[in-house]
């Protein structure tokens, strides 16, 4: 009964690992969320509004 435990063991293993490996392989969901797309692109519009024409700082104009 000793052997089958050390036969079984080996075998669940790697089932186990099979199984997670065939998981972590699956295909990514698509992320074609019209209103998130939409959404990203008003935070980049805003995010370049308020970085257009301002110095960074420390910097100065130049004159």
């Amino acid at each position: 009964m000793g052997a089958l435990a050390w036969l079984i063991i080996p075998v669940v293993a790697v089932l186990l690992a099979a199984g997670w490996a065939g998981w972590a392989q699956r295909a990514p969901k698509a992320t074609g969320d019209p209103a998130s797309l939409a959404e990203h692109r008003r935070f980049m519009a805003a995010m370049e509004r308020t970085t257009a024409g301002s110095a960074a700082p420390g910097q100065t104009s130049g004159r």
